[in-house]
């Protein structure tokens, strides 16, 4: 470790108060805090005490009072509706108070909910902060979200109003929103009173009279409104993530903690200023795109990008290399997925030059583990630092990253790097213990979290604590295995639930999968544990392979049986892959290891609310089935 990161590790550690206080100058108070940190018990913790402030001001206003009006705040690019569009700080000033007074005269008050059902395009984000502008509480639900999962999160945040749009467009495929949110609201036991429906020009909606109205029709006769002070313990924004019990969990953000946090991280992680440009392509439905898209980048000044399309397919693998030259973008964030889905489809970078590279900096990748291979030949292809890094939803911002914008430390493929000062990260035993240096056990965190991280969970403190802090008293569970190399770098390797125990011997899904992305041939794979009477468990991989491969199967399955044997060890049983054309994945890249195991062991399972694209159940079914497992 450096002797800057270590310094200010200590700091946030010891004094904690003093650490976060000074960072908090960042951001503008209408008034100042009576206590940095308020912590009565490890469980019992809050941030900024007594401090009021307004998270759209910091977003937008105060940088067009600096003079920072005529900036471009958001480049608006849509390749699937041949769409782009530049809003300034001033332009989105003045639209975001106009959707804001629009809620306003719909009685939506401070303290209200509100849910935003709708796909990347600039309103979204100007829904986002006309609710943080009124002090109203937005619930982002995924634009396209199946109706029944939708009413769930209706009925747990009761909003007063719910924003959408008459349709997303993915690939060249449009989707109507409404009757899915017609189809929720009807199956919701909370009645909304009012949806503002934003009408696109590729499907217009039918509005119901009395509830729905037209949001452009509001937005031109309503009154511009002023941003309403809330506390800063006062939350934010409520973000569902799935939980293990199939009933969504509502994630809880503050106002103050959350906007220093990410405006310490936009230049202490992200390496970015006020002016420079940030693209995050993710989605706002997650947390990514809360984080990055919508409140970091303009808490800092910056410009953001919001991209309606895919990393292949919109038109093709050199979607991210255009948008990157065509905006100047400085620091790039994707999922390791979306690295994988263009490295599969172009393999030898044929559609990158790399002059359109020339603003890029840096790459970072989050979402999922990403294995070395990727990461090499990201690193090796763009010519950039690839900086993993880890966190979570609960956490809203980096837990461990390779903070570039501060203090740049030697890339270890496989590591998110050490843990960000104000995390406390340790590795534990099942008795609570610390383990050794790179033995493998549960990630946790030491409480208190540092600001910007959950504040608990929406109406239901009884599972956060279940949940999260029961396990580990004292600290915060993260659900993650991994370990911490002598040298404090931290190796997420995969879920605690993926662990795979194989004859007493406990072995990481993440590492199998490393392995198997080793093959020349191989563009992603994923590892499962499968029931077996005698061993307890067994490891079955499947893999994709990469675009225009030939490879003969009986030959790869033996090389890849043969290089789990001589990296992993014949302790690791590893006897069964087979070839899949896809695998099954959330929206946000992260592949269904669980749903594949409960199929593999026969097991019911509901389909997974997050689901990509519902066929690759059927393609694991058939597959697993050639191998002996499941129906």
């Amino acid at each position: 470790m450096s002797e800057i990161r270590k310094q200010m590790a200590q700091q946030a550690s010891q004094f904690p108060e003093a650490f976060w206080g000074e960072a908090a100058q960042a951001i503008d108070w209408s008034k100042p805090w009576d206590k940095v940190l308020n912590s009565t018990n490890d469980h019992d913790y809050q941030w900024f005490v007594g401090a009021s402030l307004n998270t759209c001001y910091n977003a937008v206003d105060r940088h067009v009072i600096n003079g920072r009006g005529e900036q471009a705040a958001i480049h608006y690019d849509s390749p699937v509706t041949q769409t782009k569009q530049t809003i300034s700080y001033l332009e989105l000033q003045q639209e975001v108070s106009r959707i804001a007074g629009g809620l306003k005269q719909l009685g939506v008050e401070k303290g209200d909910t509100v849910v935003i059902y709708m796909p990347m395009i600039p309103q979204t984000l100007y829904a986002m902060l006309g609710c943080a502008r009124i002090g109203a509480i937005h619930s982002v639900v995924f634009g396209g979200f199946a109706a029944n999962e939708l009413a769930t999160r209706i009925d747990d945040a009761k909003p007063k109003a719910i924003l959408s749009a008459s349709c997303g467009v993915e690939g060249n495929k449009i989707l109507a929103y409404k009757p899915l949110l017609d189809d929720a609201i009807a199956q919701a036991s909370h009645k909304v009173q009012h949806c503002v429906i934003y009408q696109r020009p590729q499907q217009q909606a039918e509005l119901l009279i009395g509830r729905d109205v037209d949001w452009q029709a509001l937005v031109e006769q309503a009154p511009q409104a002023d941003c309403v002070d809330v506390a800063a313990t006062d939350p934010l924004y409520i973000l569902y993530t799935s939980g293990t019990t199939g009933s969504p969990k509502g994630v809880v953000r503050d106002n103050g903690g959350h906007a220093v946090a990410l405006a310490w991280s936009m230049k202490h992680i992200y390496d970015i200023d006020a002016g420079d440009v940030f693209w995050a392509a993710s989605d706002v439905g997650w947390v990514v795109g809360h984080s990055y898209i919508a409140y970091g980048p303009l808490l800092a000044g910056a410009t953001t990008i919001v991209y309606e399309g895919k990393p292949v397919g919109t038109p093709d693998a050199g979607a991210f290399w255009r948008v990157i030259q065509e905006y100047q973008v400085k620091s790039f964030f994707t999922a390791p997925t979306a690295i994988r889905a263009i490295k599969r489809e172009d393999p030898q970078a044929s559609l990158l030059s790399l002059e359109q590279l020339a603003s890029l900096k840096v790459l970072f990748l989050a979402g999922e583990r990403c294995d070395p291979d990727t990461l090499n030949w990201a690193s090796d292809t763009l010519k950039v630092p690839v900086i993993d890094h880890w966190w979570q939803t609960e956490t809203g911002w980096p837990i461990a990253a390779n903070m570039m914008g501060t203090d740049p430390m030697p890339i270890k493929p496989g590591s998110p790097c050490l843990a960000i000062p104000g995390y406390q990260v340790e590795v534990l035993d099942e008795s609570g213990q610390p383990v050794a240096a790179n033995e493998t056990g549960s990630v946790v965190i030491k409480l208190p979290l540092p600001p910007g991280t959950l504040t608990g969970l929406w109406n239901n403190p009884q599972r956060y604590q279940a949940g999260y802090l029961a396990r580990y008293p004292g600290c915060y569970l993260s659900g993650d295995a991994g370990y911490i190399d002598e040298d404090g770098y931290l190796y997420i390797m995969s879920r605690i639930d993926d662990i795979i125990n194989v004859a007493g011997h406990r072995l990481s899904t993440g590492r199998f999968e490393e392995v198997l992305c080793q093959h020349p041939s191989v563009a992603e794979a994923a590892v499962i544990g499968v029931h077996d009477p005698l061993k307890g468990q067994l490891p079955v991989g499947l893999v994709v392979l990469k675009q225009g491969e030939t490879i003969a199967q009986s030959s790869l399955y033996e090389q890849l049986i043969q290089l789990v044997r001589s990296e992993i060890g014949a302790v690791a049983s590893f006897k069964k892959v087979s070839v899949i054309e896809r695998l099954p994945k959330t929206r946000s890249g992260k592949i269904l290891r669980g749903t594949m195991k409960k199929i593999a062991d026969n097991q019911a399972y509901k389909m997974p609310a997050t689901i990509e694209d519902a066929s690759t159940l059927e393609l694991v079914e058939s597959t697993l089935s050639h191998l002996g497992y499941g129906k």
